[in-house]
């Protein structure tokens, strides 16, 4: 437990830098002295109303979103029992570009377009949930064949229907509103006015994860040899399920469909922290949160006053990244 205190506190230590360095960057620079100040005792300065009014929701949010994609990597990797899935694996980030996109072309306003996509990612999970909880609930003797390869497969294949749908609406969009529906494809927070909502909610995740945590190291083992050490492997199952996917859309619905996320930080914190869900899901919590903060801080700071997709930076930081943790992988088998 010791260890995993000191885990959490450096990576909380790592988080609070990331957000005063997001707190002080942009087109007009504010001193982190004046960060500390301003957040302290706010006053009608313009450096004010920059940071209340436009940095700190923006950054509040970053931070939110990157945690429960790191959350729900951590768990879709659990459920399917492999380390290359992600939090879009099963289809939630297409139902949600689905209803976003479409509240896009109706030219609806921010509020319906984040109405849309949440909407979109709850048909996304019930979707998933109808076709395959025979899947989620196929043990019942130790020699039972395990059927995350059906639920992957499952998603997979929804996921590609989403796919065609996306492309059918860009096909009929408007040259004007086909810009601002590519950047919410990519990941964009530049629009979003979601403030504190999704970090409330990673709080409330983690806290609903921690209890599985035990059951989800014996889930590990496979699910004929949790179910002779008495996990109640359907029911966990689902329950994680649910709350990844809960996590995925409350993240996709703030800021698009954001990539490598949900795939690097839990598979890099694995290889250096080992395979403890106790320690882990907590722990990609923070280091999600301050890789996306970071990345956003550098998507509107590289070419300001231009602002650019958040998700072309996690991209273009996360396949290298991605690469070289495969190779030092490899290496040290």
């Amino acid at each position: 437990m010791a260890r995993a205190l000191r885990i959490w506190l450096l990576l909380a230590l790592g988080a609070g830098a990331a957000m005063l360095l997001a707190l002080s960057s942009g087109g007009s620079l504010v001193g982190w002295a004046d960060v500390a100040r301003l957040l302290l005792a706010p006053d009608a300065s313009p450096a004010s109303e920059v940071l209340h009014g436009l940095r700190l929701p923006r950054a509040l949010a970053a931070f939110g979103t990157g945690g429960l994609l790191a959350l729900a990597g951590a768990l879709m990797q659990v459920l399917l029992r492999n380390p290359l899935a992600d939090p879009y694996v099963l289809g939630v980030s297409g139902g949600a570009a689905v209803g976003a996109l479409a509240a896009m072309l109706l030219g609806f306003g921010a509020l319906l377009v984040q109405l849309g996509a949440f909407g979109g990612a709850l048909l996304a999970i019930v979707l998933v949930f109808a076709i395959a909880h025979r899947d989620l609930a196929r043990l019942t003797a130790a020699g039972s064949q395990d059927s995350a390869p059906r639920l992957l497969l499952t998603g997979v294949m929804l996921a590609a229907g989403w796919a065609a749908l996306v492309t059918l609406m860009l096909s009929l969009a408007p040259e004007a509103r086909l810009r601002g529906m590519l950047f919410w494809l990519t990941g964009d927070l530049s629009g979003t006015d979601a403030g504190a909502w999704p970090l409330v909610v990673l709080a409330l995740l983690v806290l609903a994860t921690l209890p599985l945590a035990r059951d989800l190291n014996v889930l590990l083992r496979g699910p004929a040899a949790a179910l002779t050490l008495g996990v109640r492997v359907v029911a966990l199952r689902r329950a994680v399920y649910v709350l990844a996917s809960l996590a995925c859309a409350v993240a996709v619905t703030t800021s698009g469909s954001v990539g490598f996320i949900g795939l690097v930080v839990p598979h890099a914190l694995r290889l250096l922290l080992g395979n403890d869900q106790r320690v882990l899901l907590p722990a990609c919590a923070l280091a999600g949160g301050a890789l996306l903060l970071l990345a956003d801080t550098a998507a509107r700071s590289l070419v300001a006053p231009q602002q650019l997709p958040v998700g072309v930076i996690t991209a273009l930081v996360g396949v290298p990244t991605f690469l070289v943790l495969l190779l030092r992988s490899r290496a040290g088998r």
